[in-house]
């Protein structure tokens, strides 16, 4: 059984789940409220051989596969090249960092990126996102050959974060929550046990207007899925629907003095530097400007597991 593509969407006023097939999508039967939902009453075999009433994908509205009710858990700094970017040592950072963001900036993953007139150094980064299978309400051993029992499937995140309010602030909640600061899919790819081995090996891709500024495999997270999950799972509840999004790589437009700069700043008063690192990111022309156009993309090499493309285009805010 290989891995299948889910959408929910909205069609004559009512709002769907179907499976994508190219671009035809065959409508599940029945309603559900939530992703969890979706999920507990579905099983992949089922969806996989599912037949009925069928749409073409352009006669519908592509809604996030992941609903507002469902928790999002984020990993930060969890690639070695992006943990190097962000002024950290790889070798020294023996921790994973965990945060969540507010379940009112999913949205769709064609959504306009509404950017906020009190934020000045817009960024983006693309993350793989897992989405729960399961109840988890104690601790448990998550590992390669289990995984599939936890995880349902994965789905495109776009993890925008407002620079000047997450660092100085120190404040990733607010800094990453402003809404539309996560739109999610466009498919929930629904894996079967077979298909775990891709997460070790999906290739993430974002353009700005066009240019590629990230670009790297999910060989190279730090902390996988299974090791997070382990470790989650001592500390808080999650059910099935729920996101996880798994960090992401180099190429974001913030720019991070080295630890040896770090060191220097520290012996500083808090607004000079605070006021130096302000400065240092005015000189960055990566950050996301008014017309923007972001485009996300993550699929295995082989095609198998492709979750499609999302497409942001910045606005500012009215």
């Amino acid at each position: 059984m290989s891995a299948v593509h889910v959408v929910r969407f909205e069609f004559e006023n009512g709002i769907h789940w179907g499976v994508l097939r190219q671009d035809r999508i065959t409508i599940v039967p029945g309603t559900f409220e939530t992703t969890g939902d979706f999920i507990n009453q579905n099983s992949i075999d089922e969806l996989a051989q599912l037949n009925g009433t069928q749409l073409e994908a352009h006669q519908v509205k592509l809604l996030s596969p992941v609903t507002r009710n469902q928790q999002f858990v984020c990993q930060g700094a969890n690639y070695r090249q992006h943990m190097i970017e962000s002024g950290m040592d790889p070798d020294a950072k023996k921790y994973n960092m965990i945060f969540t963001k507010a379940t009112s900036c999913l949205v769709a993953a064609d959504s306009v990126l509404i950017k906020p007139r009190t934020v000045r150094f817009l960024d983006y980064e693309i993350e793989l996102g897992l989405v729960m299978k399961r109840v988890i309400s104690g601790a448990v051993t998550v590992n390669d050959a289990n995984l599939h029992e936890f995880v349902a499937g994965v789905v495109i995140v776009n993890d925008y974060s407002a620079r000047d309010i997450q660092i100085p602030q120190m404040q990733f909640y607010k800094g990453k929550s402003f809404r539309t600061f996560g739109p999610v899919g466009p498919y929930l790819c629904l894996l079967g046990a077979q298909d775990m081995h891709y997460l070790k090996a999906l290739q993430l891709r974002l353009t700005v207007n066009g240019e590629v500024r990230q670009s790297d495999s999910t060989a190279n997270l730090v902390y996988g899925p299974a090791e997070t999950l382990t470790e989650l799972s001592a500390v808080q509840d999650l059910a099935p629907g729920d996101l996880i999004a798994t960090g992401t790589p180099a190429g974001c437009a913030l720019s991070i003095p080295s630890p040896a700069k770090q060191r220097i700043a520290a012996l500083m008063p808090e607004a000079t530097k605070w006021k130096l690192f302000l400065k240092a990111q005015e000189g960055r022309t990566q950050y996301l400007k008014a017309g923007d156009v972001v485009e996300a993309r993550i699929r295995s090499a082989d095609g198998v597991i492709d979750l499609g493309v999302q497409r942001n285009r910045v606005v500012e805010e009215a």
